[in-house]
């Protein structure tokens, strides 16, 4: 069977590292893992840099140089699908334009939408909304 592609936005990356917060933490960890096993998880640059960013400053313990190498390394680079092109940018303008979501959840959904993935698993959007055939999920709803 041919699992569809779904988009992991940072905050399942920021709250599997959350212990203030730990029903949101085992989820996101589950999803992470299976993300990885099915290879069918998909991540952004946009992810990283956003990720990478929070880890270095805001979690309550943060992460030593050789623990975000080893993340980079075993976990995010290996769902990086979606590298800055002129395409992306263009196409995130047009449905920040049409839809008035903030550029930066423009390029989210940009992303997606350009790795074909159908769902984005995000709480920073509307929850069931469909932006350009990518349905918006919040996995912590549930």
């Amino acid at each position: 069977m041919n699992a569809s592609k779904h988009f992991l936005d940072t905050n399942i990356f920021i709250y599997s590292f959350d212990e203030k917060n730990p029903i949101k933490r085992q989820k996101a960890r589950t999803m992470i893992r299976e993300a990885l096993i099915s290879q069918t998880g998909v991540v952004s640059f946009q992810v990283i840099q956003e990720f990478l960013s929070i880890a270095t400053k805001k979690f309550s313990v943060v992460l030593s140089f050789e623990d975000l190498n080893d993340y980079l390394k075993t976990v995010l680079f290996p769902l990086c699908d979606m590298s800055p092109t002129e395409e992306l940018y263009q196409y995130a303008l047009e449905l920040h334009k049409h839809h008035r979501f903030s550029f930066y959840d423009s390029l989210i959904i940009a992303a997606a939408a350009k790795t074909n993935c159908k769902t984005i698993y995000t709480e920073d959007l509307q929850d069931a909304q469909v932006v350009a055939g990518v349905k918006i999920k919040n996995p912590f709803n549930d």
